[in-house]
């Protein structure tokens, strides 16, 4: 039996919550299926650390999330609705003294976001109801790469720097080209549901220098998979204004880190909210895999969060360590996970945000229930 160490990171807020019902799901889910062992290892970061020792995240924390084999994050942020806002020194928040320092430090340089609608879950999209894109944002570059960096000059002037590299854009441009060779293309209603895998491109070209760089490198990396991937271009802004008239139009769209941050939240939108939306942090080496929603400060504690998006997240995981380890047993124990998530929506089983009744732990506990009752 392999045994796979993971890193827990409860963090802010709701973060706890969600986290509980993920790894309550995936403990049953190695009961239930057998072959694997997941060692999950809980540690302390975020800002609620930060207000108690100083340190957001420790060295030894940091050293662990590296030498595990995965990385599970709940959410960092402003711990409470009552406290202002934590910042450093640079008036940043503390929360990117975590977040940050796991993406830049163990280059985990795709930021991959699953938008897909779920039977019985509102989208915001009337008449489309088979919604199914991937967005893969570049995570270590562009205007992120100035946290930390930017000036803020004698209290008139500021100016943060947009880094885009070749290698960073090969690096991104060949992952979400060999994710969209492994999906089924884009499904959903209308006359673009052909099927077709595609990989669009998300820039602003006609303005920016940058973009124009990372246009061209794009379509140098796209020709290594001409004849299997159709290559694609959009500005920016009329992305925005496609994905919601036509998100058929899509299967998987690559950008720069800061445009992905935001259209990642606004695509949420489609499926149900914040609370519908995983994510993972991915790199050659290490991986990380988060709810793509924040700490919710308003409602933590009052046990009505939707800890789907952090269930898919850990699906998100099995995968990527399946993928890593050549271990088709976890690869099966993601399928279980995903059809006991869709027949928990078929049920009707919903948290309060997308117009159900059940409390964070009840939905995990269909969801362990839907998993129980699958064969292996």
């Amino acid at each position: 039996m392999k045994k796979y160490g993971i890193a827990v990171l409860p963090g802010d807020g709701i973060g706890p919550e969600v986290v509980a019902e993920c790894t309550k799901v995936l403990k049953a889910l190695q009961g239930h299926i057998g072959g694997f062992e997941l060692d999950l290892q809980h540690y302390d970061v975020g800002v609620s650390r930060f207000l108690k020792t100083g340190v957001a995240m420790s060295d030894s924390d940091f050293k662990a999330c590296r030498d595990a084999d995965g990385i599970i994050l709940g959410a960092v942020g402003m711990p409470s609705p009552d406290l202002p806002m934590v910042v450093d020194k640079n008036g940043t928040e503390v929360s990117g003294h975590v977040m940050f320092r796991l993406r830049f430090d163990l280059d985990l340089f795709a930021g991959v976001r699953p938008i897909k609608l779920w039977p019985t879950v509102p989208s915001a999209l009337a008449g489309h109801e088979n919604i199914d894109i991937v967005l893969v944002r570049e995570n270590t570059e562009g205007l992120f790469a100035s946290y930390g960096g930017g000036i803020v000059l004698k209290d008139q002037l500021a100016a943060d720097v947009q880094i885009i590299t070749r290698e960073g854009c090969e690096k991104v441009f060949d992952f979400a080209f060999k994710l969209a060779m492994n999906r089924k293309g884009r499904l959903g209603e209308g006359r673009l549901s052909d099927g077709k895998k595609v990989v669009t491109c998300a820039q602003k070209a006609n303005v920016f220098r940058s973009f124009a760089f990372f246009k061209k490198v794009f379509g140098e990396v796209a020709q290594k998979y001409a004849g299997e991937v159709m290559e694609d271009y959009a500005f920016i802004d009329a992305l925005t204004l496609w994905m919601l008239q036509t998100p058929e139009k899509f299967d998987v769209v690559v950008s720069e880190n800061a445009h992905g941050d935001i259209i990642s939240d606004m695509a949420a939108a489609f499926v149900g909210g914040m609370g519908m939306a995983p994510s993972g942090d991915i790199g050659l080496e290490f991986a990380m895999f988060q709810p793509a929603h924040g700490t919710g400060p308003t409602i933590a504690g009052k046990g009505i969060a939707n800890p789907t998006a952090t269930v898919l997240s850990g699906k998100m995981m099995l995968e990527w360590l399946s993928d890593k380890h050549n271990d088709p047993t976890l690869a099966a124990a993601a399928v279980l996970l995903d059809k006991a998530v869709y027949n928990t929506f078929a049920k009707g089983v919903k948290t309060s945000d997308i117009g159900g009744t059940a409390s964070t732990s009840a939905w995990g506990d269909e969801v362990v229930a839907q998993l129980r009752a699958l064969p292996v």
